[in-house]
């Protein structure tokens, strides 16, 4: 296990996170692990029971799991979230490291997906080719060399002509990323740098690599309990409302922090030394579940207050970003998910024999003429540290939920559990008794993709603003150069980032490697266009 000395000449009084998510853990761990700095002079404040942010995973076997989410991991390219992982030590195994334990998990079981695409004759669909016109490939390649400044606040429509949302390639790419047609062009450019060497397994999602249980219980509790073990005080049902700050001499200090802790109002001096780091938004905002009987309520950013503070904070404040440009149309970053708590064996058996993959080596089966656009994802069992051996879980989700069904007349949003299931085994062909006892908790997100809205120079804020003296930005609503949002890699690299320029540490974060730049996967992904 890697041990780090890098020890700030002098380190702050304290530090104070706001947001319990999964950049405030790692920006913890780093200020621990390379900055020198006590466990105990670090407090994590978050509003909700349990920390871990987006990276959730909740429920039981009586009434059913629930996962908002999962992102996608790959070793070619998440260098600081790895980098933190080679020295948080695994739960389940004494000795080994998250990384090792995570990488171990994966050579016994890769990835290969035999049914990536499913018709509506319910039939597995060769992807053979990636369906490019000649007018296609221009397209792609001119979004792909265009500079960031040339294509601005541009829409994907923008730059690809409808042809192009009709190719096998489109119906791959955007059901792993979760793109929609209208979101950035500057985000699709960064993917298609950033995951250049994916471009060329996109069918199989070979490249694609899995935690041994749900990211909550494999990534989340694992480096909780490293931090608690350190003495950093992690305070939960404490919703933070407000931050006191002063500007002196052109910089900008937090000052105080007020907060509601288990519905009390409390305050917080923060000294001068003390540093204070922000979660300015949340994909996962507002987010709802349903039942088995009942949809998701319909909230809104109004009822839950997760981009309240970074309004406050950036108004009249152009350094600190624009977060209206994230957080003013739902109807372009909603989708919904569903997590499938199942007591028989039956439905996973249909599975595999239908696609040819045991549970945890398929990946997304994306069901390409689903009015709802629907895919779904069997991992490998069990999917829960504390799940029964005779129960399976799976999750899945749904690019379009305002559409009318396929089998179920009604938009999904409009959808309990149980008709979702009836939609899901219409697809599929299944009987309806492959899912009997079965518990689907439906999830509404508003603003799930809301970090892929059309976007300017600017409209983020750098982790450490300008002018910024003891205060960093910790999300995936920051700006950093070459790096891609929906991912783990950038809170991660978010935190590690504005924790080495506050504390002032020579260590360098981990680069972006630039795929891109290879011969070899210049000339695959060429070549995969081609077919």
């Amino acid at each position: 296990m890697t041990t780090h000395t890098n020890t700030p000449a002098k380190a702050p009084t304290k530090a104070w996170l706001v947001g319990g998510g999964i950049g405030s853990l790692a920006a913890a761990a780093f200020m621990i692990r390379d900055g020198g700095m006590a466990g105990a002079s670090i407090t994590i404040l978050e509003a909700a029971p349990l920390l871990g942010g987006s990276l959730d995973g909740a429920g039981n076997a009586s009434t059913g799991y629930s996962l908002r989410g999962g992102r996608m991991l790959t070793t070619d390219n998440y260098e600081c979230t790895w980098d933190l992982y080679k020295t948080i030590p695994s739960l389940h195994l004494p000795g080994i490291t998250v990384f090792d334990e995570t990488m171990a998990f994966n050579e016994q079981h890769m990835a290969h997906s035999m049914a990536r695409l499913v018709d509506r004759r319910r039939a597995k669909v060769p992807v053979s080719s990636m369906g490019f016109s000649m007018r296609d490939r221009v397209e792609l390649l001119k979004l792909s060399r265009a500079s960031e400044a040339e294509l601005g606040a541009s829409r994907i429509t923008d730059w690809l002509s409808p042809s192009f949302f009709e190719t096998k390639f489109w119906a791959l790419w955007v059901t792993t990323f979760a793109f929609q047609p209208w979101h950035s062009a500057v985000e699709l450019k960064r993917y298609l740098h950033r995951f250049m060497l994916e471009f060329s397994r996109i069918e199989t999602l070979a490249g694609v690599k899995r935690t041994v249980f749900n990211q909550y219980d494999s990534l989340v509790r694992p480096l909780q309990a490293w931090l608690q073990a350190q003495g950093v005080r992690l305070i939960t049902d404490c919703t933070v409302t407000d931050l006191d700050h002063r500007t002196e001499g052109g910089l900008f200090s937090i000052t105080g922090i007020h907060c509601l802790r288990q519905g009390r109002a409390e305050f917080m001096a923060v000294a001068q030394g003390d540093l204070v780091f922000v979660q300015n938004a949340s994909m996962t905002d507002a987010s709802s579940l349903g039942s088995m009987t009942s949809p998701p309520a319909r909230l809104t950013k109004v009822d839950s207050g997760g981009w309240t503070l970074w309004e406050k904070l950036a108004e009249g404040r152009p350094e600190f970003g624009r977060p209206a440009v994230f957080d003013s149309s739902i109807a372009q970053s909603c989708w919904e998910s569903f997590t499938v708590t199942c007591k028989s064996p039956a439905f996973f058996d249909e599975m595999m024999r239908f696609s040819g993959n045991e549970a945890g080596t398929g990946g997304l089966v994306t069901f390409e003429d689903s009015n709802w656009f629907m895919s779904i994802v069997l991992a490998h069992q069990p999917h829960f540290a504390d799940q029964p051996a005779d129960v399976q879980v799976f999750w899945g989700y749904a690019l379009l939920p305002d559409r009318i069904g396929n089998f179920v007349a009604k938009p999904m949003e409009e959808c309990n559990g149980a008709e979702i299931l009836k939609e899901l085994c219409g697809h599929l062909r299944f009987d309806l008794q492959t899912l009997e006892g079965a518990i689907c908790i439906p999830c509404r997100m508003p603003y799930i993709t809301s970090m892929f809205m059309p976007r300017a120079l600017g409209d983020r804020p750098l982790p450490v603003p300008r002018g910024s003296r003891n205060f960093a930005f910790v999300s995936q609503f920051v700006e950093i150069a070459d790096d891609c949002v929906f991912t783990v890699e950038y809170s991660v690299r978010a935190a590690q980032m504005a924790v080495y320029q506050l504390l002032g540490l020579a260590r360098k974060v981990p680069p972006v490697t630039p795929h891109d730049q290879s011969l070899h996967t210049q000339f695959e992904a060429l070549v995969k266009a081609f077919e």
